[in-house]
């Protein structure tokens, strides 16, 4: 399988390293950084949710999109990969035209600066500094996957306004990526736990979507 996914990626135009195990497709990662990766659950001396949990928790690999590709297609499944930071999750058996989207779609979404030329937003005790990609809860920074920081910065420039599962979808992820509601669930859920004492400002309004807000709110 990983070969013959190398070939595809090859013709299609891409530059592409595979390894047969866990430990040697981490060492691969971190000796030289790749735009994307590709990756199983169920490898050799090394499971894909252990190299997942390496490779976020490296800062020279924190930012990589990582795409799970497994047989395993229950949606606990998907949600450990999402929590754990995937930026997609593609089951098996899958064709090759959709691995190619996906891929595509991922690495647009991850070449987007979330910048646009904005400078530093600060919610509370919160700041989202999309020019030097940081995080900080009360001075100390908070390491967040591509994704998740996407979605801080989507609910930060809303200023407390609510934002439907839609729209963070469209502004935090992107308006072709194939994701679901429980997805934007899972990836919030995600965040709260990271941004520690400042996981309230993150208000779930019932039915209708999120906001991102130091005061407090009768209907989360």
């Amino acid at each position: 399988m990983a070969e013959l996914i190398a070939l595809r990626l090859s013709r299609a135009g891409y530059a592409v390293e595979h390894a047969y195990d866990g430990q040697d497709g981490l060492a691969r990662i971190r000796s030289s950084k790749p735009d994307l990766v590709l990756l199983d659950i169920f490898l050799p001396r090394m499971s894909g949710i252990d190299v997942l949990k390496e490779v976020r928790q490296d800062p020279r690999t924190s930012t990589v999109p990582v795409i799970i590709v497994t047989a395993r297609g229950e949606e606990t499944d998907v949600i450990v990969g999402l929590q754990l930071g995937a930026d997609d999750y593609i089951p098996k058996p899958f064709n090759s035209s959709l691995l190619l989207a996906r891929i595509e779609a991922v690495l647009r979404r991850s070449s987007q600066s979330p910048s646009s030329g904005k400078g530093p937003l600060t919610v509370g005790e919160v700041v989202v500094d999309p020019e030097r990609y940081v995080v900080e809860v009360a001075g100390k920074p908070v390491a967040l996957t591509p994704t998740e920081f996407r979605l801080l910065m989507a609910l930060a420039s809303a200023k407390g306004r609510i934002l439907t599962r839609n729209q963070l979808i469209d502004q935090g992820i992107s308006p072709d990526a194939v994701v679901s509601d429980r997805t934007i669930d899972v990836h919030l859920t995600a965040m709260r736990r990271k941004l520690g004492k400042a996981r309230d400002y993150i208000k779930t309004i019932r039915g209708i979507g999120y906001r991102f807000s130091v005061e407090s709110d009768e209907a989360q």
